[in-house]
């Protein structure tokens, strides 16, 4: 049986992942692991230095211990950390958990025009994500500010509400598709395509797809 060990810095991105994995990779064996306090110190320090780079490869050297055949980082926010972990283990998948959606998104908006609208509930994620997408992709972002904490306090449909408001200023702006950038904000995606009408990209599922495609 394929063991695939999800890493997560944020408690909100399990239930997300676990689902699409029951979903879409039912026989796969999942491990789970949580330190929430990377998003945490991150937020204090807004910087991806070599202490946190550190980190990440030690969580992937335990995953790769248990046996782990693919890794998947669940927090957007970190992406140069988990290039660095990828290097040390090219032989497997290790994923960061929004290149499978870049690439998808870019795919889309190669066939519609106009702009991509990126949102986040997580500030640090719109400093480091937007520098993954290809050069020339025309790209908005936009915070939904109060949505993490939001469901920090277990009030999803609040969440669900600045989401969709943040998304509504990118359409506002010309954004012809939206690109969600956490998997805890997956859940608010039909709020989002209600709202704008538009097109609406999530991490999960595209995540899954990716990972699973690269085990052989």
């Amino acid at each position: 049986m394929t063991r695939i060990a999800l890493v997560h810095a944020l408690t909100h991105s399990q239930a997300p992942i676990n689902e699409a994995m029951e979903r879409l990779w039912p026989d796969a064996m999942r491990m789970n692991l949580l330190d929430d306090s990377l998003s945490a110190d991150l937020a204090r320090s807004g910087r991806l230095d070599e202490a946190m780079t550190a980190r990440f490869i030690a969580l992937t050297d335990y995953a790769v211990s248990t046996g782990a055949q693919g890794i998947l980082f669940t927090c957007s926010a970190f992406g140069p950390c988990i290039e660095a972990a990828a290097r040390k283990h090219a032989h497997m998948p290790v994923l960061k958990p929004n290149e499978a959606m870049i690439d998808e998104a870019v795919g889309l908006q190669a066939r519609i025009g106009g702009a991509i609208g990126l949102v986040s509930s997580f500030p640090p994620t719109l400093a480091s994500m937007p520098a993954e997408f290809p050069a020339g992709i025309t790209l908005h972002t936009a915070l939904a500010e109060g949505g993490l904490e939001a469901l920090n306090r277990g009030d999803a449909a609040a969440h669900d509400e600045l989401t969709a408001a943040a998304a509504e200023s990118l359409a506002a702006r010309g954004c012809t598709l939206i690109a969600l950038a956490q998997f805890s904000m997956a859940r608010a995606a039909p709020r989002v395509a209600a709202r704008t009408g538009l097109p609406v990209m999530t991490t999960v599922d595209s995540a899954v797809r990716k990972l699973r495609a690269g085990i052989r």
